[in-house]
């Protein structure tokens, strides 16, 4: 299966931006990761999966409004992503199903 891409603007009024931080808000990781367990469960085309976050790496702050751009690829069982955000890396990590 080839790579796929998926696009998010961060809402402006994101509640997770509230708190983090005032005065110059930046997106989360967690919310991040969330979108690419969100992306990651469409590209499968289940919504019933636990995931581990095998790595994450968080490489430059995201701001309300900018437009991400995720690329999810599937190798194997994994799911490896990363984020782009006006042509920087914004981070990057890989996603593997848990076993109960």
């Amino acid at each position: 299966m080839p790579p796929a891409e998926f696009s998010w603007v961060v809402p402006p009024d994101h509640p997770a931006l509230a708190g983090h931080f005032p005065g110059r808000p930046i997106v989360p990781g967690v919310v991040l990761i969330d979108r690419a367990i969100l992306f990651a469960e469409r590209l499968i085309g289940r919504a019933d999966v636990c995931w581990q976050i095998a790595n994450a790496k968080f490489l430059s702050p995201v701001g309300p409004g900018e437009t991400l751009s995720f690329i999810l690829e599937v190798r194997g069982a994994t799911i490896s992503f990363s984020v782009r955000a006006s042509g920087r890396a914004v981070a990057s990590g890989s996603l593997t199903p848990s076993t109960p």
